[in-house]
């Protein structure tokens, strides 16, 4: 890749007007896939432009590749840079996989790509991220959510996604949409949520939860907006505050804010993809009071070029300190971003690490 090319385009922002314009110069600096086609394309491709909110940015063809998307057939996005030898095998199983009804077994893969099954899985594990079974489990998944939002029925959507009984197509649902597959269809129709806003020496705190535990906790977040924010990702649930009834969770989350050693013993209810999920799980294994960058944090994930992804997938968590994405710094120590402002980040490392003692409210930038 240009080096030049690359570091003109260094936010979403930047890469997003690039593709506005059908900049030239940004040929080689990164690529777009449409989450609503499953196309990604090259920056100046001549197709009709799609929301920006159904965008997602990969700095190589083979990392969109890799995350599920096929290139466009207008533009041949996938000729700008060709795959290294180790990822070319790789790509070749990941798109076998997208193309199958039921998941291929993992020696029919090797034998497709001529690798052995053993080495196969390892190579697979580390470019990917998720073994074979893993990526296959999230293929249909992803087919699952895309059906179900078509409007297929739930039967229907279960089976053209691969799932052999409707059994596995509930029991892969409730991990994968944190809902039955008829909710998911009726965007949390019927689903409960309630939430509570409590005060903190970083400002107001919400916390919500569903059946399953707790779903939400937001810092710095006003009763105004707190209740607009829910419903826009539970469009069809009810929610509801109940400050009496769900005093004691928040109450709990607070005392975790002000004395990290106690804990936080809730459960959760984390919502996210395969690869935000295996991000917030390394992140949970960062003990109160330590670091780590976004790179270790990939390197720990089988993921060692994707400390972006991993700054993204921290950027989506929804979990404030129970999902501790502010024990995450960038090389050399600096903070760096945060979803609820920097200067809470810090207060919260310092608190953490035995010196925050003001409990002067901290509002975000």
């Amino acid at each position: 890749m240009n080096t030049a090319s690359q570091t003109a385009y260094p936010t979403d922002e930047r890469r997003w007007n690039a593709v506005l314009e059908r900049a030239p110069r940004a040929e080689a600096a990164f690529v777009y896939a449409v989450r609503t086609t499953g196309v990604y394309c090259r920056p100046t491709c001549a197709s009709r432009l799609p929301n920006r909110e159904n965008i997602a940015f990969f700095a190589t063809h083979e990392e969109a590749e890799l995350a599920g998307f096929r290139p466009c057939r207008k533009c041949r996005p996938e000729s700008v840079v060709l795959p290294s030898r180790g990822l070319r095998p790789i790509v070749r199983a990941c798109r076998m996989i997208e193309r199958s009804e039921e998941p291929p077994a993992l020696r029919e893969l090797a034998d497709a790509v001529g690798l052995s099954p053993q080495y196969f899985h390892r190579l697979f594990k580390r470019l990917v991220g998720l073994t074979p079974k893993g990526f296959a489990e999230a293929v249909r998944s992803n087919r699952l959510r895309a059906g179900l939002l078509a409007g297929a029925d739930v039967t229907t959507a279960i089976f053209d996604a691969g799932f052999g009984s409707s059994s596995r197509g509930y029991e892969s649902a409730r991990t994968s949409l944190g809902m039955t597959p008829s909710q998911y269809r009726k965007r949390a129709a019927g689903m409960r949520i309630r939430f509570t806003i409590a005060e903190s020496y970083l400002g107001p705190v919400l916390v919500a939860a569903t059946e399953r535990g707790i779903c939400a906790i937001e810092l710095g977040a006003s009763a105004q907006k707190a209740p607009e924010a829910l419903r826009e990702r539970f469009p069809g649930a009810l929610i509801s505050r109940d400050d009496s009834g769900f005093g004691d969770r928040a109450g709990r989350v607070v005392s975790f804010l002000e004395d990290p050693s106690r804990g936080l013993d809730l459960p959760l209810d984390i919502r996210g993809t395969a690869f935000q999920q295996r991000v917030w799980e390394a992140l949970r294994d960062i003990p109160a009071g330590a670091t780590a960058t976004y790179a270790e944090i990939a390197e720990r994930i089988g993921r060692p070029s994707a400390a972006r992804a991993v700054a993204r997938a921290c950027a989506s968590n929804r979990l404030a300190v129970a999902v501790p994405c502010h024990r995450v710094v960038l090389s050399g120590g600096r903070p760096g971003g945060y979803r609820w402002g920097t200067r809470r980040k810090r207060a919260l490392l310092a608190r953490e690490a035995g010196v925050g003692t003001d409990r002067k409210p901290v509002r975000a930038r």
